[in-house]
């Protein structure tokens, strides 16, 4: 019953963000589809009169249905940029197969005596095909356009990780803060989509075929219309800002530079693998960072002040549960002594050999520990295996990499890795559930993510590093029996980041500087 309240309370405190993500979701899904029915359709008629071709048109819609909705996602922001117009195309492409094939295979269907009998009495072939043919097909057809509107109502949720909204945002954002009624109140209206879309095709399959042609007329001029809305270039004048789904929606993340700064920009949630990519092909001018990230250096980026010093610290440990330290006392031996180890300048070389130089997270690991004559051969196999996870970036990999080896040189247990695990509620929920024992977590992190601690309190730890990581390790002791080990050394914490020739040029150095130029 509580959960239930506080998913009723989200979404009353919500309704307008709700409203504004569904509207973007149907955009999205109406728009795609009605390319996807403009065009598949004829290239499903065509092939029926060029058979030749017709393995080859549905071999090619197939391969779009095999590649990932992120990575095609990602391949379009190069052509398009981000925003609605690289999600449609891909919603698009998406699309085209279930269409093009039951257009095909329901004309195909259609019985040859009847298409004879048409010919026998003196229609034409466009007669043929426009009397008989297709009307015969249409349940088959629009079977194809049910499955396409369907599969795009699920595929337009990740559209929010390049810009173009949707009900994407509330979903990943909620899996990022650990906020169930925030996926929730993305989740269930997107499947309620896909069953309207799903049920409203239905009614609309069972009209004669008169009736049939004037709605379908209506809808793809309404449909044409909001596609050159969509497609339509317009001039942006304002500063906008690319943020990944968690960062606006922490309390140490936008809504604090808010309030701490007053900063009102122009923003778009975008994917924190495409975040850096969208900055570099000038798709936006400022997006949230991490202060050891090695694309800092490589990409020509300019981090700018928080001079206000609204972010918190965030000091790096190993997160691991208090039976896996009673059970195994030598592993939290071997990974204490990477304490004070790792400074800022050595965390963002490491990241920046896996991003740029291209070297394996393993790899760049094992040589820092052979600096630092802290890396041992395996001992063995002979103990129990421990599993270690990470979250879905370089320098989670790495340390994640980083702990195997301590624990592999260093005891005779062995190490499974699972590596990509997404955001803090995934690693998180899978370290209370004993699927990892292990995984590298931020000390502000757990302070805004998992405790949730009230503003008075959040107030009381500010400035004070030591003070926030004792809390955090209190805390997480006390309700979880999850223990932090002394911290790494570097302080990855939050940052705004900018091209340094576009910086330079505005006079930006620090946020409050940011917030003057708006």
């Amino acid at each position: 019953m509580d959960n239930l309240q506080l998913f009723i309370d989200f979404v009353t405190l919500q309704s307008d963000k709700l409203l504004e993500q569904i509207i973007e979701h149907i955009g999205l899904t109406l728009i795609s589809l009605f390319l996807a029915v403009v065009i598949g359709a004829p290239l499903g008629i065509f092939i029926t009169r060029t058979k030749k071709a017709a393995s080859w048109v549905i071999g090619v819609t197939s391969v779009f249905q095999t590649i990932p909705s992120i990575a095609l996602l990602g391949f379009m922001i190069p052509l398009l940029g981000i925003g609605s117009e690289p999600a449609i195309l891909a919603l698009f492409l998406y699309a085209l197969l279930p269409i093009v094939r039951n257009t095909f295979i329901g004309i195909e269907e259609v019985d040859s005596t009847i298409t004879e009998s048409a010919f026998g009495v003196g229609m034409s072939q466009f007669q043929v095909l426009t009397k008989v043919e297709i009307p015969l097909a249409l349940p088959v057809i629009f079977g194809g356009i049910r499955t396409a509107a369907v599969i795009n109502v699920g595929v337009a949720t990740l559209a929010s990780y390049i810009g173009a909204g949707g009900l994407g945002e509330f979903i990943f954002g909620g899996i990022a803060l650990n906020n169930t009624p925030m996926i929730l109140a993305g989740a269930i209206p997107a499947a309620l989509l896909a069953l309207f879309f799903d049920g409203s095709l239905a009614v609309l399959q069972r009209l004669p075929v008169q009736k049939l042609k004037w709605v379908a007329g209506i809808m793809l001029i309404s449909c044409a219309f909001a596609t050159a809305y969509y497609f339509w270039p317009v001039q942006q004048q304002r500063l906008k800002a690319g943020f990944e789904p968690e960062f606006m929606g922490r309390k140490d993340g936008y809504p604090n530079l808010k309030q701490v700064y007053g900063l009102d920009l122009k923003t778009v949630i975008v994917g924190p693998a495409l975040m850096y990519k969208a900055l570099d092909e000038h798709e936006v001018d400022v997006i949230s960072g991490y202060s050891t990230d090695g694309r800092i250096k490589a990409m020509n980026l300019r981090v700018l002040e928080d001079d206000l010093e609204s972010f918190p610290p965030y000091f790096v440990s190993a997160l691991i549960r208090s039976d896996i330290i009673t059970a195994y006392p030598e592993v939290k031996t071997a990974l204490d002594m990477l304490s004070g180890k790792i400074d800022d300048a050595a965390m963002t070389a490491m990241n920046y050999q896996v991003d740029f130089e291209k070297k394996s997270p393993r790899d760049v690991a094992t040589a820092f520990l052979k600096r630092l004559n802290l890396y041992k051969m395996q001992q063995g196999t002979s103990g129990s295996t421990i599993t270690i996870g990470s979250k879905i970036f370089s320098e989670q990999y790495i340390l994640a990499e980083m702990f195997s080896l301590m624990i592999e040189g260093n005891t005779p247990h062995k190490v499974i890795l699972k590596n990509g695990l997404g955001g803090t509620k995934i690693c998180f929920n899978a370290l209370l559930a004993g699927e990892i024992d292990i995984y590298p977590e931020y000390s502000g992190t757990g302070l805004q993510v998992i405790i949730q601690p009230t503003d008075y309190v959040v107030k009381q730890l500010q400035g004070d590093k030591e003070k926030l990581f004792k809390y955090v390790a209190n805390q997480f002791k006390l309700k979880y029996q999850i223990e932090w080990l002394p911290p790494l050394g570097f302080n990855n914490t939050y940052a705004l980041m900018m091209r340094e020739p576009q910086a330079a040029n505005l006079g930006i150095n620090s946020i409050s500087e940011l917030k003057s130029s708006l």
